[in-house]
């Protein structure tokens, strides 16, 4: 999803060509965790706006235990970041770490990092609780004259969390919606597949095939069934159950108050 100039991409550019010094200095250098953290305190001010004394939080406490560092908007918290020390890879272990931070403190994003590499995770509390890397990033790979390049850093800044929903929750909420998974659901629903059956019929109308010979056929061969089992499907079915109940529901009380238009008319 493109985003549209933004009026702190100077910010941006001069935070990352300013960080990207630093970061390779650090990685030279093979600082420890807690220089690390004093880097990534600075990028969270410097590169993504947070004020560094009312909206970074460090050392956040959650059940005796501490988190590195926590992002707040008006005494709401919407971010954990677990750092470990630049030298070292992000590995399951610590992935899990910070996974339990945030689902212990009821948080649904969590950033895991080592200062140059930063991975988004959204945390879903189904039973079990689920979690999913939304995307990652590399700031000594970014590049600043790339618009492109900018936008997973957007995601991140404050300015994308002051009003509303957040940017990011828009752009999990997008990639959702186009993934495999949810367009292979959408297309075995009765209004697509009543869509492909008249469009058979135009074609040939001498051929008669019902609703479900379609969605047999669909199911059977034109779907992968990669894109028809499991969680993720799950989920997908259940959304768009929902939204075809409340959009029928809509739709019926739109009829009805018509209907009800009429009758005082008569």
């Amino acid at each position: 999803m493109a985003i549209q100039k933004l009026k702190f991409q100077p910010r941006l550019v001069a935070g990352i060509k300013k960080f990207q010094n630093i970061l390779k200095i650090a990685k030279a250098k093979d600082i420890n965790e807690s220089d690390t953290i004093v880097i990534v305190t600075d990028m969270l001010s410097e590169l993504f706006g947070y004020d560094k004394y009312l909206d970074i939080t460090s050392e956040y406490e959650i059940k005796k235990t501490y988190c590195d560092l926590a992002l707040k908007i008006d005494g709401q918290t919407k971010f954990l970041l677990e750092v470990k020390a630049i030298g070292l890879d992000l590995k399951d272990d610590y992935i899990k770490q910070v996974i339990d931070y945030g689902a212990n403190a009821g948080i649904d994003w969590v950033i895991l990092t080592n200062g140059y590499i930063w991975k988004v995770y959204k945390i879903t509390y189904a039973k079990p609780i689920n979690k999913e890397q939304v995307y990652e990033f590399d700031i000594l790979k970014i590049n600043a004259k790339k618009q492109n390049d900018l936008e997973p850093l957007y995601y991140v800044c404050k300015e994308s969390l002051w009003k509303g929903k957040s940017a990011l929750e828009s752009y999990y909420l997008q990639k959702q919606i186009l993934s495999r998974f949810f367009i292979g659901q959408v297309i075995t629903t009765e209004p697509v597949i009543d869509v492909i059956r008249k469009s058979i019929k135009k074609i040939a109308p001498e051929i008669k095939v019902s609703n479900e010979e379609i969605k047999e056929i669909l199911l059977s061969g034109v779907l992968k069934r990669e894109v028809l089992e499991g969680e993720k499907v799950e989920e997908a079915k259940k959304r768009i159950s929902k939204s075809l109940k409340a959009s029928t529901k809509k739709e019926t009380e739109k009829v009805d108050k018509e209907k009800s238009d009429e009758d005082k008319i008569l």
